[in-house]
């Protein structure tokens, strides 16, 4: 079953990238693209406090291969 993610806002979402080791690469606008030390890449539309799309929040998740449980636990 799959289970609905926590809705987040892109800050909430850069600390959770950035405790993961990702690192802002550069930034296109409003859009700031965050690469790991392996060489993923995740693009995370940066709105201030507006809340994330579910359909936004998933494309992330699969970017960063992050599982929502996972997500949960790294938002506490």
């Amino acid at each position: 079953m799959n289970e609905k993610p926590p809705r987040v806002t892109s800050s909430q979402i850069i600390t959770v990238l950035e405790k993961l080791g990702f690192a802002l690469a550069r930034q296109s606008g409003s859009h700031m693209i965050y690469k790991s030390a392996s060489g993923r890449r995740v693009t995370v539309p940066f709105h201030g406090s507006k809340t994330l799309h579910p359909k936004t929040l998933a494309s992330i998740l699969a970017d960063a291969e992050l599982t929502v449980d996972r997500l949960r636990e790294l938002l506490r």
